[in-house]
């Protein structure tokens, strides 16, 4: 069965609230989900566009794009951002691949590869991007006052 999203389910589903209890006071935080597609060229040749999402249905691929700038008058190191999943949304990976990921709420963190998911019935698993319920990133560099920058990952609608 496809679904049908409307366009206020999409941006209140889909939009990525990214935060964190440090930068907070720190960083002003925007972000902005697209829906990432393929169009052919008159030369023939594909080209990968982003949209604003009116409508998406399962399988179709996304793009969120946290901004970040230091609102503070001094300058700013070792900040984290976090950004919950929305529930509609598998993860499917980051564009930087600095990102630490977590399975169970925000409670843990690390790379995919070394996390795991309780069954159940207790036992457990390897976790897959399947189960990424939040995304974080930690700013080691040392922002300037007003100083910019974006994080970018990657989704598939369920």
């Amino acid at each position: 069965m496809i679904k049908y999203f409307p366009k206020a389910i999409v941006i209140m589903a889909l939009s990525c609230a990214a935060s964190s209890a440090l930068a907070a006071s720190v960083l002003k935080l925007s972000s902005n989900v697209f829906v990432e597609s393929t169009i052919t060229l008159s030369d023939g040749s594909n080209k990968a566009v982003l949209n604003k999402p009116t409508t998406v249905l399962p399988g179709d691929n996304l793009v969120f794009v946290v901004k970040y700038t230091n609102t503070s008058p001094k300058p700013a190191s070792n900040l984290l951002v976090t950004n919950p999943l929305p529930a509609p949304v598998i993860y499917n990976g980051s564009h930087d691949g600095n990102e630490e990921v977590s399975v169970d709420g925000g409670n843990s963190w690390g790379v995919l590869s070394a996390l795991f998911v309780i069954e159940t019935d207790g036992t457990s698993r390897p976790a897959s991007m399947r189960d990424v319920t939040h995304v974080r990133w930690e700013i080691t560099d040392t922002l300037a006052p007003g100083e910019s920058g974006k994080l970018i990952f990657r989704g598939i609608v369920r």
